[in-house]
């Protein structure tokens, strides 16, 4: 069985968060009363633990990906936010018949903002580390 490696894992969150976000928004509407897990009452407390998960590994793995000496992981790292991303956009912008209730709307945007800031700062710490990796700064004066 092959082994999941930390940008591996990071590459597999960003699907199932797209997975989570479409089940959410065109799914659970039905199910918020009998699941539980995705009532109103609860749903920032679900959404801050989402936040939390999928950050921590987006943003953790940037460095093992950096590291790596496949180039190709690391790219695709920073492309699979574009999933959940996109789910997203699609919901505020196209599907907005879904978002019936203002806490739908305040989870819509805020998961735009979540795999908008893994998207972003991702490439941001990513350039950010290899400048530092190929050592391009000014030349230090004598």
């Amino acid at each position: 069985m092959p082994k999941l490696s930390v940008s591996g894992l990071s590459i597999l969150t960003a699907p199932v968060l797209a997975v989570w976000e479409w089940f959410f928004f065109f799914y659970a509407e039905d199910l918020e009363s009998t699941f539980g897990l995705l009532s109103p009452n609860r749903l920032g407390l679900d959404l801050a633990w989402i936040a939390f998960v999928y950050l921590s590994v987006q943003l953790v793995s940037i460095p093992f990906a950096a590291a790596s000496r496949d180039r190709f992981i690391g790219v695709l790292d920073g492309m699979a936010s574009l999933l959940p991303l996109g789910i997203s956009l699609v919901v505020i912008f196209g599907k907005s018949e879904v978002l019936v209730t203002p806490e739908r709307w305040e989870a819509a945007f805020l998961l735009l903002a979540i795999t908008a800031i893994d998207l972003f700062g991702g490439y941001a710490i990513n350039i950010a580390l290899s400048r530092r990796m190929m050592d391009v700064a000014a030349p230090v004066p004598a």
